[in-house]
């Protein structure tokens, strides 16, 4: 299906958009063998204008993720093999000076796309690293006293190898805030792996076109309209605070966190709980919603003690805790989804 056949259909609200969401979704699908909560993860994070941080060992197929995805939905791609001798210019772009017209021009970097793939972020120094999630977190750059604002949607996706720690510069905590989400992305399954070694050795195949960057603008839109109800948001506001205040909400991890997750991770779960909303066809936003995106927001955002890591506790083990201690809203999707008609 085309772009113009997308555009050609009538509108149905938060309906049509799940089912042209589960479209994209089918599409991916059908050159990335496996990884569905990955695909439908990004996708999230995407709607939710967030950008996320892959974690995985190489081959994988992240790089075969982002690229599809830009193909899919009609945007630009780029990758970034970030190594230890890279600069923030060769990022962002620099000023060059051509002396036949005796004045400088502005070299745009490969950062400007709609989506970028920052292939091993933790490979380059920390001002490589800064430079990046500044123009994740303010969407421009400025060079030479002028600003250029990114092409929309923007969307970044870093990864990184969690079995290499030589010759990395691994993320600081307040660097991985700024990620929506850590998204694992793990090996596949024996039956999996077959058909990727049985479509090895057949014909390369290329995505089709089914959005505009004008729908995923449109699409993003739709995904921050999606009706948030009071107890809703009360839940994803405990269980951030559960992290930072274990005691006041009963969950038996009191001195495994040196830091708790920060402001951003209950916004960051609030908006990623709306775009899942959305993916499944609702205007409105459910607990459920929240518990399932809860993993990859929060997982990257906590700090454990010296005491939990020296007794082998990991950030997992936490949430585990977090996750079934604190008690969600018991809401129906037709009493929320009135409480939306009625706003």
């Amino acid at each position: 299906m085309t772009t113009s056949q997308f555009a050609q259909r009538p509108e149905a609200g938060p309906a049509n958009h799940g089912v042209q969401l589960r479209e994209v979704m089918a599409e991916l699908q059908r050159v990335i063998v496996g990884q569905e909560r990955v695909l439908e993860r990004v996708l999230v994070a995407l709607l939710a204008g967030g950008h996320c941080l892959l974690e995985g060992v190489p081959g994988l197929g992240k790089t075969l993720t982002v690229s599809t995805l830009a193909r899919t939905l009609g945007g630009s791609f780029t990758r970034i093999q970030f190594t230890p001798d890279l600069l923030p210019s060769d990022i962002v772009g620099t000023r060059i000076y051509r002396p036949s017209t005796e004045r400088f021009d502005v070299e745009l970097g490969p950062v400007f796309a709609n989506f970028v793939l920052a292939d091993e972020i933790n490979r380059a120094p920390a001002k490589v690293q800064s430079a990046l999630l500044e123009v994740m977190a303010e969407g421009q750059i400025s060079i030479g006293g002028t600003t250029y604002p990114l092409p929309r949607p923007f969307l970044v996706l870093a990864t990184q190898n969690p079995i290499e720690s030589e010759g990395v510069y691994p993320l600081p905590e307040a660097q991985r805030d700024r990620f929506l989400m850590r998204i694992p992305v793990d090996y596949p399954t024996p039956d999996q792996e077959h058909d990727i070694v049985d479509r090895a050795r057949q014909q390369v195949t290329t995505p089709v076109s089914l959005l505009s960057t004008d729908d995923v603008a449109g699409l993003q839109a739709a995904a921050a309209a999606v009706y948030v109800d009071r107890a809703v948001q009360d839940y994803a506001v405990r269980l951030v605070l559960s992290t930072r205040e274990p005691r006041e909400h009963r969950v038996p991890i009191d001195g495994l966190l040196a830091y708790g997750a920060s402001p951003r991770a209950s916004i960051g779960l609030v908006s990623a709980g709306r775009a899942l909303a959305l993916l499944r066809g609702r205007d409105h936003l459910l607990p459920q919603d929240v518990y399932d995106v809860a993993y990859d927001v929060l997982n990257h955002r906590l700090v454990l003690s010296f005491d939990a890591v020296a007794d082998g506790i990991t950030v997992d083990d936490v949430l585990v805790e977090v996750l079934t201690t604190v008690v969600s809203p018991r809401l129906s999707s037709a009493r929320v989804g009135h409480a939306a008609l009625t706003v």
